[in-house]
């Protein structure tokens, strides 16, 4: 029996294999491999998808696309920042890694989002920003948490590492805050072929920041203007990248199209993670909420389906971060949220054939 992965690349390689290694050959040739045209071209090319408005400056990963969003706006050490546990670990240890102290927030049990009733409650006297998750591709309610901070200087900086693609209203995951860090890890719906990553501001101003702080903080060749680090996108995953970027509008099409036929096959058991209001989400990642999550992922798997967790355990109850003094039961609804989520396959190689499958089987265990 074939089994069903909850990830694959590869046919989705086969597919555009002749523009991936043209894209290749091409910065091989060209004698240029760290921070060159493809680059800059991408930077151009993915502003332009997000609308045009603002300025991308392209990153070694997603973790170091927050950390330099975050050491632009002025993060670091004696600040907090706010951010939710059930998420990816380098949410945190990009906060960690500006300095600054996370402070988590809890979550909407049907989303899985920042609840913003409990967003108030965790603002002090310290709070220097807010990071949003915009988790498995669906959107925090961006325009909401302006509201909530109200005056206070307090910047919101977007984890779009999930949502590349994803829309509020009108507007792309991204460009709703004062900074947004993206990821292009493998497996993303914008995915490179290893480790890449971008930042992304519509204030000119930090966005020549972030420039300074991904290369040491260098205003020049070998001369600092401030602290930085290194966290350069190299050319070979910009090239890669801008051949994916011209087929991301229909990845995306695909994806919603298979989560919608999910959405139709899954018994009433199977609760699908709720999108947040007026998002349309890009399903980076199909999710559902089960009772007993364990034993129908073990069951699954003897089926021949793949599944994923997103994620076990939240930061909050992970030994490296016990220091941050939350204990069991502090975040009552991101405990049970980790506890029940369930990752189907999606991507946009998955034929429907095959969501079908995992929709059958899936329901006959839950029965």
């Amino acid at each position: 029996m074939k089994r069903v992965p909850v990830f694959d690349y590869l046919e989705q390689y086969e597919g555009i294999k002749d523009e991936i290694l043209g894209a290749i050959e091409r910065v091989l040739e060209s004698g240029r491999l760290i921070l060159g045209t493809e680059v800059e071209a991408f930077e151009a090319e993915l502003s332009r998808f997000l609308g045009g408005k603002g300025g991308s400056v392209g990153v070694s990963s997603g973790t170091d696309a927050l950390v330099v969003a975050l050491m632009s706006l002025g993060v670091g050490p004696g600040d907090e920042v706010i951010t939710v546990a059930n998420t990816a670990v380098p949410t945190v240890s990009a906060i960690r890694s500006a300095g600054a102290m996370p402070v988590f927030c809890d979550v909407e049990p049907r989303s899985c989002l920042m609840d913003l009733e409990d967003l108030p409650r965790r603002i002090t006297a310290l709070t220097k920003a807010v990071v949003p998750v915009h988790l498995f591709g669906n959107v925090v309610d961006v325009v909401r948490i302006r509201t909530i901070i109200g005056g206070r200087d307090i910047k919101i900086v977007e984890d779009c590492a999930q949502a590349q693609g994803a829309t509020l209203g009108d507007r792309m995951a991204g460009t709703l805050g004062d900074a947004a860090a993206f990821s292009f890890y493998p497996t993303k719906t914008l995915g490179a072929y290893g480790d890449a990553g971008l930042c992304y501001s519509s204030d000119p101003n930090l966005v020549s920041e972030m420039r300074r702080v991904r290369v040491y903080g260098f205003e020049t060749n070998h001369f600092s203007s401030r602290e930085g680090v290194n966290a350069r996108l190299d050319e070979l995953q910009a090239a890669i990248l801008r051949v994916k970027l011209k087929h991301l509008p229909r990845f995306l099409e695909r994806r919603r199209a298979l989560a919608a036929h999910y959405h139709r096959l899954l018994t009433p058991k199977a609760l699908p993670v709720e999108p947040g209001v007026g998002v349309r989400h890009c399903y980076h990642l199909f999710v559902i909420q089960v009772s007993d999550r364990d034993r129908v992922r073990t069951e699954l798997a003897a089926r021949g389906v793949e599944t994923g967790i997103h994620y076990p355990t939240p930061i909050h109850l992970m030994q490296g971060y016990r220091f941050l003094g939350y204990k069991v039961g502090s975040l009552p609804h991101t405990e049970a949220v980790a506890a029940s989520v369930l990752s189907l396959p999606i991507y946009p190689e998955l034929s429907t054939g095959e969501v079908e499958r995992v929709a059958f089987e899936l329901n006959r265990v839950l029965e």
